[in-house]
């Protein structure tokens, strides 16, 4: 477990990628939150959370991700996940993310919807 996170927005067709890399802990509070705010400054009403290089994501992750998927349905903004491993796919079901967020195995999955 390491406390380096990177996040980065990519914009494609109206839809903000957020690409996450690292550990999603406590210590990315501030640079998903900044990512978050980068995209919707945009416009975007679609926000792709992209985990394909995440390996972790502890409890204060998971708390940090309910912020942002409650700032996005408050603004009407979608939220799609991509790159979740079969185990963090299970995690945000059991803690009910998966009904306010969109889940797909991969990025081009997640584009790929209206």
């Amino acid at each position: 477990m390491s406390d380096e996170i990177t996040a980065t927005v990519e914009q494609r067709d109206g839809t903000a990628v957020i690409h996450l890399s690292g550990d999603v802990t406590t210590f990315a509070e501030e640079t998903i939150q900044r990512a978050y705010q980068d995209a919707t400054a945009t416009g975007a009403r679609v926000i792709v959370l992209n985990f394909r290089a995440t390996d972790y994501i502890n409890s204060a992750g998971i708390a940090i991700l309910i912020g942002i998927i409650t700032q996005a349905r408050r603004t009407g903004q979608r939220v799609r996940v991509a790159g979740l491993s079969a185990h963090f796919q299970k995690i945000f079901g059991m803690v009910g993310l998966t009904r306010y967020a969109e889940i797909y195995q991969t990025l081009d999955d997640a584009l790929a919807q209206a």
